[in-house]
């Protein structure tokens, strides 16, 4: 056997060609460790740090899980712009009630569950069985979380009444892999438990996704709905449990965000439902449905920040740079993805006649 049936075999054991979103993602992957590499070799400092990898997940724990709701939502053909302004609304309130209404933190968790909850099931109502399209009801969304958020406090609140909730905001994980100092000491890395949830969150659905036939039908409805009705698939139940699940993460991302920050705050989480679709697209989620993965999803979240990291280490420090930068690394991708997508199909083709 030679290396090119080894590689064929490895991704596909029926010989068949491998499916879009295995190449996808596959891209994705090789094109975030090629930048890491690259920025270790370049910059060395702090990308030799293992750290900064670990910080990827503790910062950005929040994006990593509303971005998993959001490929949810758009593998199934939807898609979802109120998440930044529900975690703004969830951080404001979790905070008030630790804060000024001595809140235990159980209470906080079941409040942001349960505002995110609201948003899935009644944005999901309205597109799934009241046929309003989905970028109409979310912005509506959208808006509705930021103007609550400054009904609910217009003064940032910080959340420094509870202990415990300060214990769970200070705990982290000591992992066996670190770096020594120049006088001999070795610091472990550490996760956030934001991060250690982010992360149980990716193998949640990545599992959901693969092997459970909610996950097949999420597919199937972002494919071609009509199909999928044929197949008797219940279109309308499907796409309202993809906006109740983005809804819950919203809630958790939401919670996870105050962990990290300990405040809430009208501007938290600004512009974060950008970040959450550009890092979906990045990970190979299409906007038209059918194509995606979660795992896709958090190496597109690790490299926007890493290319974020990478403008900052460059020199450029104004936050501009790097919305440039991710508006062009988001447009290299789609039409990385447009090109390889077409070609396929056209190989396909051939072969099929």
């Amino acid at each position: 056997m030679n290396l090119k049936d080894s590689i064929k075999k490895i991704f596909n054991k029926n010989d068949q060609p491998i499916s879009n979103t295995t190449l996808l993602l596959t891209i994705t992957i090789c094109t975030f460790i090629a930048m890491y590499l690259f920025a270790m070799i370049v910059w060395g400092g702090g990308f030799l740090n293992p750290q900064q990898f670990f910080n990827i997940f503790n910062n950005n724990a929040y994006l990593i899980i509303i971005a998993c709701g959001l490929s949810i939502v758009m593998i199934s053909g939807g898609i979802d712009i109120s998440v930044g302004g529900q975690i703004a609304l969830i951080t404001m309130t979790t905070a008030v009630y630790l804060e000024k209404a001595g809140g235990s933190v159980l209470g906080a968790l079941a409040i942001a569950l349960a505002i995110g909850l609201a948003f899935g099931i009644v944005q999901g109502f309205c597109i799934s069985y009241l046929k309003i399209q989905p970028f109409i009801v979310t912005l509506a969304g959208m808006f509705f979380a930021k103007g609550m958020t400054t009904i609910v406090s217009v003064n940032p609140v910080t959340a420094q009444a509870s202990e415990a909730f300060l214990k769970i905001k200070e705990a982290y994980i000591n992992l066996p892999i670190g770096y020594t100092t120049r006088n001999g000491t070795f610091i472990n890395s550490y996760l956030e438990i934001g991060a250690v949830v982010a992360i149980l969150v990716v193998v949640i659905l990545w599992a959901v996704l693969k092997w459970t036939r909610v996950g097949r039908n999420f597919y199937a409805i972002g494919g071609n709905s009509e199909s999928a009705l044929m197949l008797g698939i219940n279109v309308q139940r499907t796409r309202f449990y993809a906006y109740v699940i983005c809804g819950v993460l919203a809630g958790i991302a939401g919670f996870m965000y105050l962990l990290h920050t300990g405040a809430g705050n009208a501007s938290n989480a600004d512009g974060a439902e950008m970040e959450a679709i550009a890092s979906s697209i990045i990970g190979g989620t299409l906007l038209t449905g059918g194509v995606g993965s979660i795992i896709g999803t958090l190496f597109g979240v690790m490299s926007l920040k890493t290319i974020n990291t990478i403008v900052i280490a460059s020199g450029l420090t104004q936050p501009w740079w790097q919305k440039i930068t991710t508006g062009l690394m988001l447009c290299f991708f789609i039409l990385l993805q447009s090109i390889i997508l077409s070609e396929r199909k056209k190989k396909l083709g051939a072969q099929a006649q």
